[in-house]
């Protein structure tokens, strides 16, 4: 069937479901195939608070947003220009940010009385006339996934968990991305279970051809490629670049790198990646609390490391006296917090700039202490190389700022040339010349 294709300049699209449908795998691998398309893009993930909120509920709602471009842009955006939603409770928590004229995909095997009642409509929202502002898709996600794997080896509720990968394969093909990163993707990530692996692909490409052959999508769009600086790129998220950012920082300073951190969302990704590069020198140490984190990477900074702990606002607070001390004897430490929304202990899964004013004067005392903030995900890289840059040279503690949007979305990033990198190598006096720390106490005469 030939279709007519429109050229778009930018989309919105999220991809909402309950928080077993693999939301978060279905836009990260659309977001792949954009970034290997070349299209400019931002992400952001959206994951329910609580562990696993019961299905078809509200609460358990998760989403993730892609922004996509011919041209530069900055955001995830506001307003999706296509939902996927996979229940009713997708819809209903979504449906607010949507816009008349925009397109919502439908997965209608979701849509019985009882998941109806669970989030407290009264009538069917496909059939009440509720949205009849909206260009809505009635797409039966769950049994055409189900029919195009009954040869396979596989039960029906595994083949039903592939939904996800029959709408990934639908919106595939509705903005031409290239499905080669996706199929090596399944290939790899099922490699010792071929039956699902099998099934995976085959519902992918079940939803590839459907949007091929189905009257209900007359159109295809086009996004074009964005004009970006020559060079090497690849997609990643903002806590994977501030880990970049710090193994960078101890080559350049020839410092060995030891990481004190606690375990708290959203800053546990820099722990993980860290963990991951002993090769360069790197120590992570998964302390027993906060304070235990900062004291130990103040310890290692005492020591002749490049010092650095990761938390967020509630273990910002917790920090704080140990980030006075550390600003008192004049050590270099990297604090980051990696923030994340409200007061206390605060809302684990959702994004706000809750500590500047903590970072900025939550000391004791005339403590003044640097403030660095990345910008975007693929920033926190510079980020992290400039607060070292701070703490080193003038030997003083140094808070970076990233928060939940910038760790958990992403964007292109452009592998830097090396050779442009700062200098961050320091002098260390080797024998006692005379010097004292500008604060050191002076001798009490006894009376």
């Amino acid at each position: 069937m030939t279709k007519q294709v429109q050229q778009l300049d930018r989309v919105i699209i999220r991809f909402a479901g309950d928080s077993g449908d693999g939301m978060q795998l279905t836009g990260d691998r659309f977001t792949q195939e954009t970034a290997a398309f070349g299209n400019d893009l931002s992400t952001l993930p959206n994951f329910p608070a609580e562990i696993r909120a019961p299905a078809g509920t509200l609460p358990g709602v998760s989403s993730f947003q892609v922004h996509f471009a011919d041209h530069d842009i900055l955001t995830p955006g506001d307003a999706p220009d296509v939902l996927v939603a996979m229940n009713p409770a997708a819809l209903k928590a979504n449906l607010g940010d949507m816009t008349p004229g925009t397109d919502i995909i439908i997965n209608t095997d979701e849509f019985s009385k009882r998941n109806l009642t669970k989030v407290g409509y009264e009538a069917s929202p496909l059939d009440d006339g509720s949205l009849d502002s909206f260009r809505v898709h009635a797409v039966a996600l769950t049994s055409m996934t189900v029919k195009a794997l009954e040869n396979y080896d596989v039960s029906k509720k595994d083949a039903s968990r592939a939904k996800n990968m029959f709408a990934l394969g639908l919106l595939s093909w509705l903005y031409g991305r290239p499905a080669e990163s996706t199929l090596s993707f399944l290939e790899t990530k099922f490699a010792h279970r071929p039956e699902i692996m099998k099934a995976n692909v085959a519902a992918f490409r079940a939803g590839w051809n459907y949007g091929e052959t189905t009257e209900a999508f007359s159109v295809q769009y086009e996004v074009k490629p964005a004009t970006l600086p020559a060079g090497r790129y690849r997609n990643i998220t903002g806590n994977t670049a501030l880990s970049y950012g710090l193994v960078a920082a101890s080559q350049l300073s020839g410092l060995p790198l030891f990481l004190g951190a606690y375990p708290i969302t959203p800053a546990s990704d820099i722990l993980h990646e860290l963990s991951k590069h002993k090769r360069f020198g790197v120590r992570t140490f998964q302390a027993e609390d906060e304070i235990a984190g900062v004291g130990a990477a103040l310890g290692a900074a005492f020591g002749g490391a490049l010092g650095v702990c990761t938390t967020s606002g509630p273990g910002m607070t917790l920090k704080a006296e140990t980030i006075g001390l550390a600003a008192a004897v004049e050590l270099p430490l990297v604090v980051c917090d990696i923030q994340r929304a409200g007061p206390s202990t605060g809302m684990p899964t959702k994004t706000e700039q809750a500590d500047l004013l903590q970072a900025m004067y939550g000391r004791n005392g005339e403590c003044a202490v640097a403030v660095i903030a990345a910008r975007s995900p693929s920033d926190c890289f510079d980020a992290a190389i400039e607060a070292a840059r701070i703490a080193l040279k003038y030997r003083t503690p140094v808070i970076l700022l990233s928060d939940g949007y910038l760790a958990n979305g992403s964007e292109p990033w452009q592998l830097p040339d090396v050779s442009t990198l700062p200098d961050l190598r320091v002098e260390f006096a080797s024998a006692p010349n005379g010097q004292a720390p500008t604060h050191a106490p002076q001798p009490v005469q006894a009376e």
